[in-house]
């Protein structure tokens, strides 16, 4: 079986009157599956189209760099609390 690893992705999002870069830390299998993930996201929140997301860096990181409160709890493997 395989294990989930944690990723994180930096880019930018260019849009005719929106630019912005981002960081996002993702649990994938593969760093594909950790792009695609980003892609999904970002294009739903943002509506914005997968040309206009330029991915710029992928690395795999250990549990401790990790930055992203819910990442941090479900590595850990405590239960998030949802209110």
């Amino acid at each position: 079986m395989s294990e989930v690893k944690i990723f994180r992705i930096v880019g930018k999002i260019t849009k005719p009157n929106y630019k912005t870069d981002f960081r996002k830390e993702i649990r994938a299998l593969k760093p594909e599956h950790a792009v695609e993930t980003v892609y999904k996201e970002i294009g739903s929140k943002h509506k914005v189209k997968r040309f206009q997301i330029e991915i710029l860096k992928v690395e795999e990181i250990k549990a401790e760099e990790v930055t992203d409160a819910t990442i941090k709890k479900l590595t850990a493997g405590e239960k998030e609390n949802v209110q």
